[in-house]
């Protein structure tokens, strides 16, 4: 059997497994719509407009993307700016660290930019945001949501644009320029989809000592 009919078979076992909304509440996790308008979002698999192995990845980041979005919802300047101690980072300086590594990697991955080697301005305008600590904590704060929301959202557009450019055979090559060993393109945008889950984590604990906020909220 050729790729092409593993993955349409596939594809057609996925739609018939689609959770529904009851099943989805069954699980814990609130079918909120507005947060996607990709009817089939938890549904892992292929998606039109990317190759295979890419419209995969695309699928994992955004079941991804939409628990953070959960986790933040509605959330006041004054809680985004919420410091739990001094070597704690901001809810707010966490989302826009999310958007800081994901520039990153569209440096690296679409064009060709060495990790050790981000531009002077892009260092200027990201570097708090991507490398956190003390710098993060000062400049990063004061922010409504919805400024933090429209980086995520503009961010990731242009990722997803870049992704529609590329196939399976981009998704694949390997950079052996990384200090700790040969890495491809998957890897690195993995690791974008797991760091996101790292820092979500970070979140709810920083979210559930919020003052006020009843224990066991999460």
């Amino acid at each position: 059997m050729d790729s092409c009919c593993l993955f349409s078979g596939r594809r057609k076992f996925l739609k018939g497994s689609v959770m529904t909304a009851a099943a989805v509440a069954g699980l814990g996790i609130a079918a909120e719509p507005s947060y996607s308008n990709d009817a089939e979002m938890f549904v892992v698999g292929p998606k039109k407009g990317y190759s295979p192995q890419v419209g995969t990845l695309v699928s994992m980041m955004g079941v991804m993307r939409w628990q953070v979005l959960r986790s933040v919802k509605g959330m006041s300047v004054k809680n985004l700016d919420f410091l739990l101690d001094d070597k704690a980072n901001r809810i707010g300086a966490l989302l826009l660290h999310l958007v800081a590594v994901e520039k990153f990697f569209q440096l690296n991955t679409f064009q060709g930019v060495p990790p050790d080697k981000m531009p002077a301005d892009w260092l200027a305008k990201w570097g708090p945001a991507r490398y956190l600590g003390e710098p993060g904590r000062k400049a990063i704060q004061g922010h409504e949501l919805d400024y933090y929301l429209n980086e995520l959202s503009e961010t990731r557009e242009q990722t997803l644009a870049e992704f529609q450019k590329r196939d399976d055979a981009w998704l694949m090559s390997v950079d052996k320029s990384w200090s700790w060993g040969p890495m491809n393109n998957y890897c690195k945008w993995f690791h974008v989809t797991e760091h996101e889950s790292n820092h979500n984590g970070q979140i709810k604990l920083l979210k559930s000592r919020l003052p006020g906020e009843k224990a066991g909220a999460e």
